[in-house]
């Protein structure tokens, strides 16, 4: 397992990452879990994201004691806030100083820590003033209960009124979250070129398209029983703007370019996102051990300029490209 800097931090961390969206506390039991968290640390990734919303809190909780006993200096824990959790009363989500202060230690108690390396704001609040929220964050800084800042589905505008914030504050913002794959790359554009410009790395989640790029979803026939497009508790939703024949014609050209690169499809979409620019990690999930040891055989393979091009005249214009679409993910009003 290869490692990279985060931004222009001194912080490293694995270049792929294991994330708990849409499995722990949800779709996997917690024994399945945990034997997907310790195959993570078996293949050397010392990365693990997840958030306060996943499942309510309950993923910080599967994560913390699947944690548990590891050496702490040897992970690299991220969270975020943002999502109503609890009960959703009227401060239960947000960024403002209220919630943030909150939510960071019930993070940490749910996790059994002292601090996470990185705490992200999971979308850019416009109720709460700016200032508010960077302040809130300098000071979960300067308590030691977070290391670094960092960013989920922001602009480029509010990347770059957040950092300058942040540096009148004495801290940096050093990562951005945003999705990415191969077939959806709204943030190359904007987002990429303004955070390579002020210091972020992009730490993207669903580089597999949830699931779409690893070629199991076949045009003109019935998604398979037990995959994440039959899971009507979020993961169908989701992936069903992948589902168009031309999407899943378009992704069977890929297998040649995987089966002559000698690695399967699922690596092949992780090392393409790995060799974009400012990619800091790949999010991976998974619900069973062998897939995670499969998405971490990624790490370290050298896809050459022929594969790269080879990989955009396959997929041609299915690819979602509008940089406008990153604003979309900010909400219009907060979550209740």
């Amino acid at each position: 397992m290869e490692h990279r800097y985060l931004g222009n931090s001194g912080l490293k961390i694995s270049e792929i990452a294991y994330g708990n969206w849409l499995t722990h506390g949800s779709q996997v039991e917690e024994d399945a879990a945990t034997a997907c968290v310790r195959q993570a640390l078996e293949v050397g990734i010392t990365t693990f994201d997840t958030a306060d919303v996943y499942a309510n809190t309950k993923a910080e909780s599967v994560l913390g004691r699947a944690l548990a006993g590891q050496r702490r200096e040897s992970l690299e824990i991220l969270t975020k806030v943002y999502w109503t959790t609890g009960p959703g009363g009227p401060n239960d989500s947000g960024l403002s100083r209220k919630h943030i202060m909150e939510s960071i230690n019930g993070s940490l108690t749910r996790l059994q820590t002292d601090y996470v390396d990185l705490y992200q704001a999971h979308r850019f609040d416009v109720h709460t003033p700016l200032e508010e929220t960077m302040q809130a964050f300098a000071d979960v800084v300067r308590s030691g209960k977070a290391l670094y800042i960092g960013v989920s589905e922001w602009t480029a505008e509010q990347i770059r009124e957040g950092q300058t914030l942040a540096r009148e504050l004495g801290f940096s913002l050093i990562s951005s979250q945003p999705q990415y794959s191969m077939l959806w790359r709204v943030i190359e554009d904007e987002v990429v070129p303004a955070s390579d410009e002020l210091g972020l790395g992009q730490i993207v989640w669903s580089p597999i398209a949830q699931g779409v790029l690893t070629g199991k979803y076949k045009p003109g026939q019935p998604v398979p029983e037990g995959s994440r497009a039959t899971d009507e508790s979020g993961g169908s939703q989701n992936i069903s703007r992948w589902l168009r024949d031309d999407v899943l014609e378009a992704v069977a050209r890929l297998e040649p370019i995987a089966d002559q690169a000698g690695i399967s499809m699922a690596q092949l979409a992780v090392a393409w996102v790995l060799h974009r620019p400012n990619i800091s990690a790949a999010i991976i999930g998974a619900s069973r051990p062998e897939q995670v040891t499969d998405n971490a055989k990624a790490s370290g393979v050298a896809l050459g300029d022929d594969a790269m091009a080879a990989i955009d005249e396959a997929l041609g214009d299915v690819v979602v490209r509008d940089a406008s679409l990153t604003a979309e993910q900010t909400p219009a009003a907060r979550p209740s």
